[in-house]
């Protein structure tokens, strides 16, 4: 019978795998592999057979052949069931007594018989191909998979990864033991810590400082990081954690002087003369630069941080990526590591997380791989991980991004050593982040004047009678001989001394009060706010070259017709005119402006290269071969880049990450656009913990700059209102500039002032949606030229009469003058002027006296006029400020109180809109 077309192209393909496997047998897949190697060892047995003088029949061959199948395909099977679950039987945690029984890994699990377990086996994907029993092959299987380290990295995607890792872990029986000197630091680095934490519990009795203590091999890991970055090309560690052993961290690791940390435990220790309103001495950072054993110089930094756990997470990215562009490390980014240290009830269940880890390999912001460290205390707070998860291990949220998870005995400091030392090298080889998942137990309570007992007696007791890491390792290394009695209690009185003369230091700093014990700390002094603007108007010669280089595209490049019929064309005729700039073109006239001072600018957030209105298109897209051209960074030889970046879905960790990277990328303008305004709701607790308060808390200046599209056009509660109010009322001390500016040109002249006053606030801007085109809302370039500057508040310029005339003030913000204009010049009202307030915060108070002096008639009749409800919007923050300058109460005009931001019905919003522009001229 012929064979059938699918037949022969089986065939074809049996035959292409089966001679690549001869070659090669790592080239083919594992199934074609055994099946390959099954095949191959019952021809052999065939063979010796007939070579006896043996006939075997068909049914001799087939039976062999399927038995020797089945037997290799059961070794096989064993082979990656170990690889893929041997975690589940390690012994990683360190209360526990033994390693949990696994009955998928025992040998009737795996499908084998206690006959079967003396036959010999070989195959290319254990010990390349070397013979050996099947109960030896899987003992060594065992130790390798089942230890005191578990490791999951079969869910990875990547052959060369998993391959890469199969190696290492594999091969680890074959490694020599560390050096004696290496056995003896990892003493020191649990010994230091477990000292510290012990004469802080003794000295400073029922103060809270949320011990390390049960996971001290966190700084075994932290310094096994360190001394391997100067082999592997790095210089720099940005470190990220939370309060949970952030002491020890600080003393420990960063070497934070003993006598600055003491100080903050002392009745005298005042904040406000570190930063602002200071913080406590459990959120603070620190940077210095250590010396690895190899003399290399390792600059370390810990950044601030508050108790919001893992809000830290993607400011430490951006602080990453900024130092990695200072650096000129932005191809390989080497040099530059980011150390997240995490617990693992916050790696399970807080979003920000999740969010943090989908950032590590987008184009915008991969920071080339982190290293996330989880201190696996076994418990949150006083919540169990059966009421806090519902996966088997706190860090299964990193597989989703394919990181390699390595879980670890906190107990067992050289299995730490090891997790951390293949971490780096992972990191370091393939760019991707990586989990270290120290299992470990929480001496005390969830801070050390709680009672753990009340809730987890039995876990409380375990710990109880658990000796410590370093006693049960200085015993081992006492044991093999590594250390004697005499030098162990040598290390630990040197340790001892170490913290008694930082005590000693204190009270003499403290008796003259001459030195500052601050040393090291992240604080940034700046220069004093001031209302005075710098110029920011450039000539318009000046202006007109760059517009003019904004629409210009590469020969044969295909842009879309509408793009270049309507949006170009516009722009050349307006730029040709000089009038009639849109806020769009007025924003890409500031970048470009910047650019060409050789400063850099960076735009990020959800679909900001089009924009949410398709307002902006700063990059340009061939139709047909989707080449991307970007304008602004084709305007000079010796200019600033331009980077911009479409985010992903998310808030919290996008705002985080660009608020991270203005901390030390202050050179750069960094903008942070929300799609509409109101979105930025999910990102309230970088806002209120770090942008709102850092410059008050660790004196960390910040310029960025949120772009928040805001106002009432109808479009329901949840595109109408960026939540003006919140950020008002989390005004003060001058922490930032709140502003809803008017007019293209005033948005320009912010961008610019952004960059050219001597100090840095963060901005928040409420920018247009429908201002985007209204006819009325263009500026000219002369709005923009050479002598202008920001105004703060613009006094009224389309008076229909006199000053003198004028009986009633109305004051506003953002786009409702627009349809009080409107109102005023339909109904030729002459005794009302309208005062735009564009920056409400810092209100420059000084300025708006001497505008409403020129309105002499009017003190008594002003109005505050806002689209937003009465219980939002500006009115409750700028009402006792303007009573206090009249001497009157100031009227509303504007929407009732609600507890939605708008309604959803477009016919009640004009009904509501034009009832509050029209209550404005007659309240």
């Amino acid at each position: 019978m012929t064979a059938s077309v699918p037949f022969r192209a089986n065939s074809d393909l049996l035959d292409a795998q089966y001679t690549d496997w001869k070659k090669d047998p790592g080239s083919v897949d594992t199934t074609w592999a055994s099946f390959f190697e099954g095949f191959e060892l019952g021809m052999a047995e065939l063979s010796k057979r007939q070579a006896g003088g043996a006939k075997p029949d068909a049914s001799y061959c087939e039976t062999l052949s399927e038995k020797t199948l089945n037997f290799r395909m059961r070794v096989t099977n064993a082979i990656l069931v170990f690889r893929s679950l041997g975690h589940i039987a390690a012994h990683v945690d360190p209360l526990s007594p033994s390693a949990p029984d696994s009955a998928t890994l025992s040998v009737e699990g795996l499908g084998f018989s206690k006959e079967e377990l003396n036959e010999e086996v070989q195959t290319h994907m254990f010990r390349n191909g070397q013979p050996m029993k099947l109960q030896a092959m899987l003992e060594e299987l065992r130790r390798i998979y089942c230890g005191k380290t578990g490791y999951e990295f079969m869910h990875i995607h990547t052959p060369e990864i998993q391959n890469w890792l199969m190696e290492r872990i594999e091969n680890r029986p074959f490694e020599p033991a560390p050096a004696a000197e290496l056995q003896i630091d990892a003493l020191r680095w649990l010994l230091e810590a477990e000292t510290f934490e012990r004469f802080l519990h003794r000295r400073y009795v029922g103060q809270k400082r949320f011990s390390v203590e049960g996971g001290e091999s966190l700084l075994v890991a932290l310094e096994t990081i360190l001394e391997n970055l100067p082999r592997l090309g790095a210089k720099e560690i940005i470190m990220g954690m939370a309060h949970r052993g952030r002491l020890s961290v600080l003393a420990n690791f960063l070497r934070k002087p003993l006598e600055s940390l003491f100080y903050e435990f002392s009745e005298n220790y005042v904040p406000n003369m570190v930063a602002g309103d200071g913080d406590v001495k459990y959120h603070l950072g620190f940077e210095t630069v250590r010396k690895t054993r190899s003399g290399d110089d390792i600059a370390v930094m810990l950044a601030p941080n508050p108790s919001h756990l893992e809000a830290v997470d993607p400011v430490v990215e951006g602080m990453a990526r900024a130092r990695q562009r200072m650096l000129g490390d932005t191809a390989q980014r080497k040099q530059v590591i980011p150390v997240l240290i995490h617990g693992d009830a916050a790696f399970a269940g807080q979003g920000i997380v999740t969010e943090v880890l989908n950032l590590s390999q987008l184009p915008g912001y991969s920071t080339g791989g982190t290293i996330h460290v989880v201190v696996n205390n076994q418990i949150g707070f006083t919540t169990l991980p059966a009421d806090a998860r519902s996966t088997r291990y706190c860090t299964d949220v990193a597989k989703m991004i394919d990181a390699p998870i390595i879980h670890v005995n906190g107990d067992c400091p050289l299995e730490v050593a090891h997790a951390a030392k293949m971490a780096i090298e992972f990191r370091q080889t393939f760019g991707r982040d990586v989990v270290i998942d120290i299992v470990c137990y929480r001496r005390y309570g969830h801070n050390e004047t709680d009672e753990p007992a009340f809730t987890q007696p039995n876990m409380a007791r375990s710990i109880a009678a658990h000796p410590s890491t370093a006693a049960i390792y200085r015993g081992t290394l006492l044991q093999n001989g590594v250390l004697d009695e005499d030098g162990a209690n040598a290390l630990q009185k040197e340790l001892e001394d170490e913290l008694e003369d930082g005590v000693k230091t204190l009270a003499e700093r403290e008796a003259t009060m001459g030195d500052n014990p601050y040393e090291g700390s992240m604080t940034e002094p700046q220069p004093p706010f001031s209302f005075g603007s710098p110029a920011t108007g450039i000539e318009e010669s000046q202006l007109k070259s760059l517009g003019e280089k904004l629409l210009q595209t590469p020969e044969s490049f295909r842009l879309h017709p509408t793009i270049a019929k309507r949006f170009l064309a516009a722009r050349k005729k307006a730029v040709e005119a000089g009038e009639g700039i849109d806020w769009a073109y007025a924003e890409s006239l500031a970048f470009g402006s910047l650019l060409t001072d050789g400063l850099g600018v960076r735009l990020s957030g959800q679909d900001v290269r089009r924009g949410t209105f398709s307002q902006r298109h700063c990059v340009f897209y061939d139709t047909e071969t989707r080449e991307r051209h970007i304008p602004l960074n084709n305007l000079a030889e010796d200019q600033g880049r331009f980077c911009v970046y479409n985010s992903l879905l998310s808030e919290a960790a996008v705002l985080g990450f660009d608020y991270g990277y203005t901390l030390l990328a202050p050179n750069v303008l960094i903008c942070w656009e929300a799609q509409f305004g109101d979105f930025v709701n999910g990102a309230q607790v970088i806002i209120d913990q770090f942008i709102a308060s850092a410059e008050s808390k660790w004196q960390r200046p910040s310029q960025i700059t949120l772009l928040l599209p805001h106002g009432y056009e109808g479009q329901g509660p949840e595109h109408s209102s960026a939540r003006l109010e919140r950020f008002l009322q989390l005004s003060a001390g001058r922490n930032w500039a709140v502003c809803n500016f008017t007019t293209p040109a005033q948005y320009f002249h912010a961008l610019r002032r952004q960059m050219k006053r001597e100090f840095r606030k963060p901005l928040i801007v409420m920018t247009p949606k429908s201002l985007l085109r209204h006819p009325k809302c263009v500026s000219k370039l002369s709005d923009m030229g050479e002598g202008t500057s920001f105004r703060e508040i613009i006094d009224d310029e389309n008076l229909l009469g006199p000053a003198e005339r004028v009986t009633r003030l109305i004051l506003c913000t953002g786009k409702v003058y627009y349809d009080l204009m409107e109102f005023r010049e339909q109904n030729k009202i002459k005794n009302a002027a309208i005062i735009r307030i564009e920056q409400l915060y810092p209100l420059h108070e000084d300025l708006l006296k001497e505008l409403v002096a020129r309105y002499p008639r009017a003190q008594k009749k002003w109005v505050w006029c806002q689209e937003e409800p009465r219980n939002m919007g500006a009115f409750n923050y700028i009402r006792n400020r303007l009573s206090e300058i009249s001497g009157h109460r100031v009227r509303y005009a504007g929407r009732e109180r609600s507890s939605s931001p708008a309604a959803g019905s477009k016919a009640i919003h004009v009904l509501e809109q034009e009832k509050l522009v029209e209550d404005a001229f007659s309240v």
